[in-house]
């Protein structure tokens, strides 16, 4: 099934002004949506990170794709892939925003072609795709309610702009007004919360609040992106020892792989058994003998684009399941094609041991370009449809909205800096750590 063309299209997708350690959410989000198109017309699809520099590794690798066979074209592209290679370097997410990682362009790159493959061979051979990467092991995924600090604010700008249906959460007692607005719409049964953004003592207290809230039977996650010391970690860590056992997790508290194993080994000392989880520790496989001999993660937050695949993300599971590392699935501002494809893999990963994170509440109706609209998030899950590839088809006319939307707004990379410094405070950059 030989490939006659390989499209690229750059979109722009309004986001709300959201906080995390990295600083502040630019007003729109970038995506990338790809499409293969085979000699009998069948199209495959995928979604990844948008901005220039993703594209443009697209585009350098389309001579390679037109007239590959779709079965084979990810070992036509393995060696195209080996120049993005930088042996030795820190893969990290520490200090750059994800999609702005110039050293796992390869694996993003692979990942965003690999995807779009398997939804053209499913489409064309009549099987979803998780059926076609071992087979389903659950029919629905399990997705946590994903909060965050936030400005008021809806995402976009003039005549753009949102309804803001979350409204301004700087607080405790905002953020949980906006937990419950979430839970009453998608009927999630787990928190994973973005901390980083105020005092630690805030933050304990939105989490001692959240769990007076909803019970120990609602399990709740804590992710400040590194911001914190590995003194603080700890402290933080002690202080919630209730709230985040059962099903919970402190999620990157510190900066890299030996600062994770000393708040594992002081909390152990005291007593406090919550495991730490990390998205930005650990981004590849090349990380796993040092967490292991360090026990410095106990769950790794995988990511299908960077981890390069849904193909490496069962590789990875198996690992983890050797060596006794949970496992669950990172998020970024994303569409429906990205969360189906998150779905579809999760469907065929039997190690699975956590609700995977989602940011799909943030985005809105208006920028879906999902044929039929928005995808469902039912008691918290999303179903695998009966259909073949990933089970949904492109709307072209939004398709053309957000490309124009793309091609009118100034921003062409993620840079949640620029946008503190614009909005918030003038002179402010990321320090790590920052308390």
């Amino acid at each position: 099934m030989k490939i006659k063309d390989l499209r690229i299209h750059s979109i722009a997708i309004a986001d709300p002004p959201l906080r995390s350690s990295y600083g502040l959410h630019a007003p729109y989000a970038l995506r990338t949506i790809i499409e293969l198109e085979s000699e009998d017309g069948v199209i495959g699809i995928n979604e990844t990170y948008g901005g220039e520099s993703p594209a443009a590794a697209l585009r350098g690798i389309r001579s390679k794709i037109i007239g590959a066979d779709a079965f084979r074209v990810t070992g036509t592209i393995n060696p195209a892939m080996e120049k993005f290679k930088v042996n030795g370097l820190d893969r990290s997410q520490t200090f750059l925003v994800p999609g702005e990682n110039p050293l796992d362009e390869s694996t993003r790159t692979y990942a965003a072609i690999e995807v779009a493959c398997l939804d053209l061979i499913g489409k064309s051979v009549g099987v979803p795709v998780c059926d076609l990467i071992g087979g389903r092991v659950r029919d629905k995924v399990p997705f946590s309610a994903y909060p965050f600090y936030k400005h008021a604010g809806g995402g976009g700008e003039g005549n753009d702009l949102r309804e803001d249906e979350y409204g301004e959460a700087l607080s405790p007692e905002m953020l949980v007004v906006q937990v419950k607005q979430m839970i009453k719409k998608y009927g999630f049964t787990s928190i994973k919360f973005k901390a980083g953004v105020l005092k630690p003592e805030e933050e304990i207290e939105t989490v001692k609040q959240m769990y007076q809230e909803f019970g120990p039977e609602v399990p709740l996650r804590i992710d400040p992106n590194s911001a914190w010391t590995v003194t603080t970690s700890v402290k933080v860590g002690k202080a919630l020892s209730r709230e985040l056992s059962g099903g919970g997790y402190l999620e990157d508290p510190t900066a890299g792989i030996q600062g994770m194993a000393a708040v594992r080994k002081e909390l152990l000392a005291c007593g406090v058994e919550v495991p730490l989880a990390s998205n930005v520790a650990v981004t590849s496989f090349k990380d796993l003998p040092a967490t292991v001999a360090h026990d410095a993660v106990q769950i790794i937050l995988c990511d299908h684009h960077y981890w390069g695949g849904m193909r490496q993300v069962q590789h990875l599971a198996k690992l983890a399941e050797t060596f006794n590392i949970g496992l669950s699935m990172h998020s970024n501002s994303h569409l429906g094609i990205s969360l189906m494809a998150m779905a579809h893999v999760a469907a065929a990963t039997p190690h699975l041991t956590y609700a995977c994170d989602t940011h799909y509440p943030w985005q809105s109706e208006k920028d879906e370009v999902v044929k039929g609209g928005r995808i469902r998030i039912k008691d918290g899950c999303v179903a695998i449809p009966e259909k073949p590839g990933l089970g949904v088809e492109l709307d072209y006319d939004q398709l053309e909205r957000g490309k124009e939307r793309y091609r009118n707004v100034p921003y062409k990379k993620r840079d949640d800096e620029a946008e503190m410094r614009k909005h918030v405070d003038p002179s402010w950059t990321r320090v790590l750590p920052r308390w």
